[in-house]
């Protein structure tokens, strides 16, 4: 986990817990468990997958309470089955059951972006197609679903607006033509950074061209027109396609030649893994009073 990731999912867990703690803490757990109660708590995958989270998980544990021990069984990027003990945690029942929620649904959040990420990267095994994700992220959580995609196999498209330049259909309805878009956007940013233009037709591909792009983007083509482009292309920029791509539909687009396929359900649509946490055991009365 890098230091940005680490970054944010501090400040997403504070969030979380603030949004479901507020200043009260956990009343049925004040009121139903003694302070002194300590559980080994075990973090189940209860369908296959692959996980994504779980130093994110111990984040979360240690965040309502730093006295929790914590042993993995498993690290992100591992595909296990159902049933699969990932983690144990140790310490107070309490504490264990207020981090509960907040930890299990980031993890299953995420564990199911790096399944659904998986699935895709399986699916164009022996191609050269790169899978990658697009900005239809969850608001707040693009960079841990990002990191998701990673641990699922699959790669970064650009993290924001401001990291790559990416001239889209409604920017080219606003500019004079797409030489023009891409003349402009290289007169900001200069040769350091991507400029990528989106293209519907062919006939737009042969403007695009005549462009010092470094990408293009073939937006919603069919795997004839996909494989047409490449060739027109014929490497002298990178290709991108995008719009429409499912599990079903993906092999035959990776096979069409194009260099990278950006799918946008991997973050906006995959549905969560199936994952809980259960009392492994409980030992009443063994932590100390403060």
């Amino acid at each position: 986990m890098t230091p940005e990731v680490a970054d944010a999912a501090t400040r997403i867990i504070a969030e979380a817990y603030d949004e479901d703690l507020s200043d009260v803490g956990d009343l049925t757990s004040l009121a139903t468990i003694p302070d002194a109660h300590r559980s080994v708590a075990q973090i189940v995958v209860r369908a296959q997958g692959c996980v994504a989270g779980i130093p994110i998980v111990e984040m979360c544990f240690n965040h309502v309470d730093p006295t929790i021990a914590i042993q993995r069984f498993a690290e992100d990027g591992d595909v296990v089955d159902g049933g699969t003990v990932v983690m144990e945690a140790t310490g107070s029942t309490r504490s264990l059951l207020t981090a509960e929620r907040v930890a299990l649904n980031l993890f299953g959040q995420l564990s199911g972006v790096a399944t659904a990420t998986h699935s895709f990267v399986e699916a164009v095994s022996g191609t050269a197609a790169l899978i990658v994700d697009t900005r239809k992220t969850t608001p707040g959580l693009r960079r841990l679903e990002k990191y998701a995609v990673a641990a699922g196999g699959g790669a970064n498209h650009r993290m924001g607006l401001y990291d790559a330049v990416m001239i889209k259909d409604n920017h080219l309805a606003a500019s004079d033509s797409i030489a023009d878009a891409v003349s402009k956007a290289r007169d900001l940013v200069g040769r350091n950074m991507i400029v990528e233009v989106e293209v519907d037709t062919l006939d737009q591909l042969t403007e695009a061209l005549e462009t010092d792009a470094d990408v293009v983007l073939l937006d919603n083509m069919t795997p004839e027109e996909l494989q047409r482009a490449v060739t027109m292309v014929g490497g002298r920029m990178r290709t991108e396609a995008s719009g429409g791509v499912t599990l079903d539909t993906v092999r035959a687009i990776a096979e069409t030649g194009v260099d990278v396929i950006s799918v946008g359900w991997l973050t906006h649509s995959a549905p969560a893994l199936d994952v809980a946490m259960d009392i492994a055991s409980a030992q009443p009365n063994q932590c100390p009073s403060p």
